[in-house]
């Protein structure tokens, strides 16, 4: 086998890996927002335990990566894509420990009726659900466009964080004791635009293994 098929053999296994580990990064973010709309805490303890997996597999592929570029003379392009991967598997693990801690949140508000109902919040995870996903398929397919839209939508989780805050702000004024409920729900608000921002962070990436241009940070 020649080198360069070699690379292309390694390459096509990392991503593998990258698409699995996006997933699993995708369904903790979905089920910690699903453990705390339900109020189910054994979902809950299931995602904060399953973030050791997902540590196992940024691991995993930051080895195979090292591999890589240990091979002898690997071109521009192999190694842009290597080290984008690195960057983008420590964005996804840091996402995957925000969906543990949201997990870990929802546990704190025991069998107490919400002093909101979490719609927003629900509409928050999905938007950065999809953004992961879309962010780590456009490095996949090398789509520099698709990444650079990952910034706008953004902009809608923001939106819906600035709107959670100023709802939550309200109900503090209305009532004192919502005080404590509403620090938590600020705090999940928080996790979910922090992962937004990783997902923006996954389509610069993408950028700058199809360019070679990464924007200063």
């Amino acid at each position: 086998m020649s080198i360069r098929n070699k690379y292309e053999k390694e390459l096509t296994l990392v991503f593998d890996k990258l698409i699995k580990m996006c997933h699993d990064t995708e369904l903790a973010i979905e089920k910690s927002v699903k453990a705390l709309k339900s109020r189910d805490f054994s979902l809950a303890k299931e995602v904060i335990a399953e973030d050791k997996t997902i540590d196992n597999e940024e691991r995993d592929i930051e080895q195979d990566c090292l591999k890589i570029l240990l091979m002898e003379h690997p071109v521009a392009g192999d190694f842009r894509d290597v080290s984008a991967t690195l960057k983008m598997i420590t964005d996804l693990e840091r996402i995957a420990d925000q969906a543990s801690d949201i997990s870990e949140i929802s546990l704190q508000f025991g069998e107490e009726k919400f002093i909101k109902e979490p719609f927003h919040i629900e509409m928050m995870s999905k938007l950065v659900i999809s953004m992961v996903k879309d962010g780590v398929k456009s490095f996949i397919n090398k789509d520099a466009e698709a990444a650079k839209e990952l910034d706008k939508r953004d902009d809608r989780v923001d939106e819906l964080f600035c709107t959670i805050k100023k709802d939550l702000i309200e109900l503090i004024k209305a009532d004192s004791d919502n005080a404590d409920q509403a620090i938590l729900f600020m705090m999940i608000a928080k996790y979910l635009e922090r992962i937004g921002d990783h997902a923006v962070n996954i389509g610069e990436w993408t950028e700058y293994a199809v360019s070679g241009y990464h924007k200063p940070g």
